[in-house]
């Protein structure tokens, strides 16, 4: 008999091709992020340690030699010994002698003193600087935008204007250490329940990662909860 299929595709399945294009794209989506992340690692490290190479003796360096992370190792130990000696009388003794010579030199002072700001405002616990998200209209109205609040607005600013104003950092994407110093009315921003680790994320990916509401989260734990319980009985 003669065959009456003749001419149809019984070859319904994704072709070679298809199959190692698809292979090809997972690997990209899974490997990018990990050799990212490597790649900034390990470039942190070397740069640690070519800039505390110079401080290490030659005897030393001789004898035992130079492995990666020397430099990572040493900034860790002598941050730790640092920060006790300060803790002590001493130390703060040390510190106030170097605050007063350094406030006596015309431009490192500024400099010092800026730097010294920043650093207290980011990472002191006790500070509120960079410790909330928010929602502002910019650069229009009716066009909304991520900021983070890094405190309240003091000094002329503030007396410059009718009503409180907050201080906000409006990042570029995709790179979030780059941006905008804003002075809005605090009536006008709308504070985020999302971290701060959540915010960035969000600005890096250009919105791809975007945390759910705590709603949502709420909604979605009760449902997963319900959901076992159906299941057990």
């Amino acid at each position: 008999m003669i065959s009456t299929t003749t001419g149809k595709n019984h070859n319904t399945g994704p072709g070679l091709l298809s199959k190692l294009k698809g292979y090809f794209l997972s690997g990209i989506l899974v490997s990018t992020p990990i050799l990212l992340t490597i790649y900034l690692v390990v470039w942190i490290v070397r740069v640690i340690d070519d800039m505390v190479r110079p401080l290490v003796p030659d005897s030393l360096a001789l004898e035992y030699g130079y492995f990666p992370g020397y430099g990572l190792l040493a900034t860790l130990v002598g941050a730790t010994i640092i920060g006790a000696f300060v803790k002590g009388f001493l130390g703060r003794y040390f510190i106030s002698l170097g605050e007063k010579i350094v406030s006596h030199m015309p431009v490192i002072r500024s400099i010092y003193a800026t730097i010294k700001q920043i650093s207290q405002a980011v990472l002191d616990k006790k500070s509120s600087s960079f410790r909330e998200v928010g929602l502002i209209e910019y650069p229009r109205t009716g066009v909304w935008t991520v900021c983070f609040i890094t405190g309240s607005a003091t000094g002329e600013v503030q007396e410059k204007t009718s009503k409180e104003v907050l201080n906000v950092f409006v990042p570029t994407t995709p790179n979030p250490t780059s941006g905008f110093l804003l002075f809005v009315p605090r009536k006008d921003i709308k504070i985020l329940n999302m971290s701060v680790e959540s915010g960035i994320k969000m600005v890096v990916s250009a919105g791809v990662i975007a945390p759910k509401s705590p709603q949502k989260e709420g909604a979605d734990k009760e449902g997963k909860e319900l959901k076992v319980e159906k299941k057990r009985k």
